[in-house]
């Protein structure tokens, strides 16, 4: 299994990410996750839509919480091509209690606790805390990523304005 060092750190501490090392170009690796009522879902689901894809270690906390709502917030204002979703290692059960509590209601959440498929495809699967590190992938309408930030310090939040400013360049 790849590991990458020397890229994030969690409170200050290095971590290792495990997966592939996506570049801007290269075709999205497919993936399946569930969503909030147990169903699988891939990436293959949202062809023909751009794709903003949120990974975050856990809705249940602060900068995932204030990440998850920022993006709803902008989400609104989107045209209809563009999807935000977020994944996370959360159990849907949660997810879908947390996004009730919180009024999430544009960005769809998704949880890869079965297999991981996307947080090692996408080179974000933290070896150490086995979360999902902080990162935001735009991914085109025919499945091409087109624009990646991974956080450098897990607890800081991502660039939305490039992420929103990358999507809306594809429309």
């Amino acid at each position: 299994m790849n590991e990458k060092t020397g890229i994030i750190t969690f409170k200050g501490n290095p971590m290792t990410l495990l997966g592939a090392e996506l570049k801007v170009g290269d075709t999205a690796p497919d993936f399946t996750v569930v969503d909030n009522g147990l169903a699988a879902v891939s990436l293959v689901s949202y062809t023909g839509k751009i794709k903003i894809i949120s990974a975050v270690p856990s809705l249940d906390t602060p900068v995932c919480d204030t990440e998850t709502r920022r993006f709803n917030l902008e989400a609104a204002s989107l045209p209809g091509e563009i999807v935000v979703l977020t994944v996370s290692l959360d159990l849907p059960f949660a997810q879908k209690r947390w996004c009730g509590a919180a009024g999430i209601d544009k960005v769809v959440t998704l949880s890869d606790y079965r297999d991981r498929s996307f947080g090692l495809g996408y080179g974000v699967l933290i070896k150490e805390l086995l979360l999902l590190t902080r990162a935001v992938f735009v991914v085109d309408a025919s499945n091409v990523v087109r624009y990646i930030q991974i956080v450098p310090e897990v607890t800081g939040e991502p660039d939305y304005s490039a992420a929103i400013a990358a999507a809306k360049a594809l429309l």
